[in-house]
């Protein structure tokens, strides 16, 4: 029986218990929140409790807060199996069983202060602080922690400073023969490993990326497709590493997902098997608003954050002492613990507006991101993201210190990744954004925000023309858009050019875009034969946006002159943050030059090179950003011209890299034509057997996009495959519909359903709590097709609810005229297809059903799956039977009594 003086409380989708006195009893949602509403209950991750029960603003004693404060970057599920395991105890049985496990696990980690306790350093002045602002644990943990004899170190003072290192000198010419690549590879592995040919012969081919660079703008890039299964990531940091280690140059290993980011981490260990030497020679790299931000941090806890958000800086403050990186996405801070707190205040963490002082910051020589940047120079693996290596080669940062070597992995995102980095928004929000980051807080605002003469006018005060320019942009920051321009926009009471020229885009894009029924979802229409409202307000809007961006490119000019002038007070420190303030006006001016070129556009000719058009974006009716858009009908061209032309080598590899296509598409969406010399190309295909060990079903008596029986169709199949199922939605709102009449039927029968769009858990919690449980299913939409790795049982049935045709936009509509009409939709849905159904097969004993529910899947993109898996067109009852009879038992799939459709012919003219 329990001592502690708190009820339990848990619901699911199958009830809700309260255990109290050695007690649990089943109680209705009603009677559970009338308790909660009075007395402190102890429950696990309240924003879920309070979805489950109807009741928004449930708080109480949230055990995953009390593991953050005790683990701080320790990870655990959030779930009671996972709370469980991190605890070290037995899990529940049941959900019945849940409320009183709850107060077992409180009792367990409530005790951990009294054994040893790793993370002791700095709790007892965490929780004084917390204890200040009533947090809820306060009063229970508080007392079991014993003052310490000396004062602790404060968080600040307790981080470890990063050195300044000699310049790295320029790689080596070598020259890396094949064979030594397989050799590393051998190492690698082990010399007991199983054989892959497949996978040897991999590394020898890429190993061509490693070459010297013949001429000038011409890298030696390497188009890889390597079949899942056989394993891509050691086949290529062989070479990598070798030839890191021979040249003394950094690879950059260039991802699309965190999780393979995290799993890139991971294998490296095989290369650097000593810790300490790993965290030297392999860095994590990613954009600066992932990480924390001290000076924001340290805003935080003296006072720039109330109530609830004050209470997650304290948790975060806790957790940056043990963090090894200070990632606060991806990284070791759990993903689930912002959400606890509804995403209050958590951005506010991060630099998120680029309002880095650098060097003028007194954290500066603490700076995750400085620790990060440094230890980049001289690792000899980087592993990075798509986004943060075009950034950096665009807005030319870290210069001295840019890669000559490149692996893109999931090098199919390549050209996405590309479209958004190389895109123009002139949108309210982004408008906004850049008076903020001019301007500062005004009237009203909280927080550390700091403007554009608050960060220079120390600097400033050296030179009069960079003074009078801050000033100049100020006051030209005011035509921006402002606080509240939505609603004036919607009132017809628009103020300023800027609000004006997105009144009249407003107009435009609800005069020919809007339709009857359509949803309220957003609106877009083509930037042609603008209205004359629209060509009146372009005008007052490239003048205020000129006014700004004239004071901007002065004052990156004015602080140019001082770094060459090198005055007395310009020590290395002072200059970092000279050369910090240079790169961020560059890129606001790069910004609003980028505008300017939009607004031309209105009323003037256009340019074949790119896409145009308007857009009011909503939700559900809800407006929540309008402006004009610009995107590269070819993105592939800036990416080739800015990353891949001055690099050496280029490795872009992936396991569907073709797919939906031929070599000739996949370098089309890789930059390749944009490049004087071809790439090489290499494939490996998959070892697995999925003819034995997967099939494809496609229902053809449920109707397209119809509620009901999409739901009867899930609820049917999960049930048939006891869990185990990830559902992919084209559309969000059929997702939750669907997932609102199932979820509390698949409950009662032991089934746990999660959504993406439903659940209030960050979309990589999601994943790990569906890895974790065999039994649970996962609805989501296009960031699940392609970003989850779930090997084993917990993923065992695929179900798309549709053909996953792309969505008709006008920038689709251009790309498909200029790519080849009707045959550029086929490309796209058979990509998206294979990636679906890879997610189904991960190891050489997984074994899988994928579903399609549409009568209407054409059968010329049959060929997106692998030769030989059986495709069956069947009606619900059979497929429900197909799960049912091949996923519960060990028998071949793939082989039933249904007609089996053969795939069309898929030619490869340059395999």
């Amino acid at each position: 029986m329990t001592s502690l003086p708190h009820p339990a409380l848990h619901a699911s989708h199958s009830g809700v218990w309260i255990s109290t006195g050695g007690q649990t009893r089943a109680v209705s949602r009603g009677e559970a929140i009338g308790l909660a509403s009075e007395t402190p209950v102890i429950l696990l991750n309240a924003p879920l409790i309070g979805q489950r029960l109807g009741y928004a603003e449930l708080s109480g004693l949230d055990i995953l807060e009390l593991f953050a404060f005790l683990r701080p970057a320790q990870f655990a599920v959030p779930t009671p199996h996972g709370l469980a395991r991190a605890c070290g105890l037995e899990p529940p049985e049941s959900d019945a069983d849940v409320a009183a496990f709850l107060l077992q696990a409180t009792e367990k980690l409530l005790a951990m202060p009294d054994g040893a306790w790793p993370e002791r350093e700095g709790a007892w002045t965490a929780a004084q602080s917390l204890a200040r602002l009533r947090w809820p644990w306060a009063p229970l943990i508080g007392p079991r922690l014993t003052r310490p004899e000396r004062n602790e170190r404060w968080l600040f003072s307790a981080l470890p400073e990063w050195e300044e290192d000699a310049p790295r000198p320029a790689p080596r010419t070598i020259d890396l023969p094949p064979q030594d690549s397989e050799e590393r590879l051998r190492r690698l592995t082990g010399d007991g490993a199983e054989e892959r040919p497949g996978q040897r012969a991999y590394a020898a081919a890429v190993t061509a990326a490693f070459a010297p660079r013949a001429v000038r703008d011409t890298p030696n890039m390497v188009l890889a497709e390597a079949g899942t299964g056989i394993g891509k990531t050691l086949g290529y940091l062989a070479p990598a590493s070798l030839w890191a280690e021979r040249a003394g140059g950094a690879v950059w290993i260039s991802t699309y997902t965190k999780a393979l980011q995290r799993q890139l981490s991971g294998e490296t260990a095989r290369i650097f098997p000593d810790a300490v030497l790993r965290k030297e020679r392999v860095v994590t790299r990613k954009g600066r608003e992932n990480y924390l931000c001290l000076l924001n941090l340290e805003d935080a806890l003296q006072g720039g954050f109330a109530g609830r958000a004050a209470v997650l800086a304290q948790l975060v403050a806790r957790w940056a002492a043990y963090s090894a990186d200070g990632d606060m996405v991806g990284g070791d801070l759990p993903g689930w613990l912002t959400t606890l707190f509804r995403r209050n205040g958590s951005a506010a963490l991060t630099d998120r507006r680029g309002e880095c002082v650098y060097a003028g910051c007194p954290h500066y020589r603490k700076c995750f991101i400085e620790h990060a940047a440094r230890a980049s120079v001289q690792a000899d693996i980087v592993i990075a993201n798509h986004a943060l290596v075009m950034v950096n080669a665009a807005r030319g940062r870290e210069t001295q210190t840019r890669p000559t070597r490149y692996v893109f992995d999931e090098g199919h995102h390549l050209f996405d990744a590309a479209d958004s980095m190389f895109a123009t928004a002139l949108t309210g929000s982004e408008t906004i954004e850049l008076r903020r980051w001019i301007l500062g807080p005004e009237a009203g605002s909280r927080g550390r925000r700091r403007g554009l003469a608050a960060r220079l006018s120390d600097v400033a005060s050296y030179d009069e023309g960079g003074n009078r320019a801050i000033g100049d942009a100020v006051q030209a920051a005011h035509a921006l858009a402002s606080e509240g321009w939505l609603g004036r926009l919607a009132e017809g009471q628009p103020f300023g050019p800027i609000e004006t020229l997105l009144a009249a885009v407003r107009g435009l894009a609800f005069a020919r875009a809007e339709q009857p029924g359509d949803a309220g979802y957003g609106l877009e229409t083509e930037l042609a034969d603008p209205s004359p409202a629209l060509i009146e307000a372009a005008g007052p809007a490239a003048h205020a946006l000129d006014a700004l961006l004239r004071p901007l490119v002065t004052l990156g000019q004015r602080l140019e002159a001082v770094l060459q002038e090198a005055p007395d007070w310009l020590d290395g420190q002072a200059r970092a943050r000279v050369e910090g303030a240079i790169a961020s006006i560059a890129w606001r001016a790069e910004t609003v030059a980028a505008w300017l070129s939009l607004l031309a556009r209105i009323g003037g000719p256009v340019d074949p090179d790119f896409v145009d058009w308007l857009a009011v974006d909503r939700v559900e009716g809800r407006e929540y950003d309008i402006g004009l858009h610009r995107h590269w009908l070819d993105p592939t061209r800036p990416f080739a011209e800015i990353v891949l032309k001055p690099a050496h080598g280029a490795l872009v590899t992936s396991a569907t890299l073709r797919a939906g296509g031929n070599w000739d598409v996949a370098e089309a969406r890789t930059g390749a034509p944009h490049l004087a010399r071809g790439p090489a190309h290499f494939v490996a295909e998959s070892p697995f057997d999925y003819p034995n060990r997967a099939e494809v079903l496609i229902v053809t008596d449920v109707k397209r996009g119809d509620i009901p029986q999409l739901a009867n169709a899930y609820s049917r199949l999960i049930a048939a495959a006891k869990g185990g199922t990830l559902g992919l939605f084209t559309a969000i709102r059929r997702l939750r519909g669907v997932h609102g009449r199932i979820a509390d039927r698949l409950a009662r029968d032991g089934l746990a359903l999660h959504a993406q769009h439903v659940d209030p858990i960050d979309t990589g919690t999601l994943v790990d709590i569906f890895r974790d449980d065999p039994s649970a299913s996962l609805l989501g939409t296009d960031a699940l097709r392609d970003g989850v790795d779930v090997p084993g049982s917990s993923l065992r049935l695929v179900v798309m609810e549709g053909v996953p045709w792309p969505k008709p936009t006008v920038l689709h509509a251009a790309r498909k005229l200029a790519g080849g009409g009707s045959a550029y939709d086929d490309r796209i849905v058979r990509a998206r297809l294979a990636q679906a159904f890879g997610r189904l097969i991960r190891r050489a004993d997984d074994r899988g059903a994928f579903v399609l529910l549409s009568a209407a899947m054409p059968s010329r993109l049959l060929d997106a799956f692998p030769p030989g898996v059986a495709i069956s067109r069947v009606t619900l009852d059979e497929a429900v039977a197909r799960v049912a009879g091949r996923l519960s038992s060990d028998a071949p799939i793939g082989h039933g009594d249904s007609q089996i459709l053969p795939a069309a012919a898929t030619e490869f003219p340059d395999r």
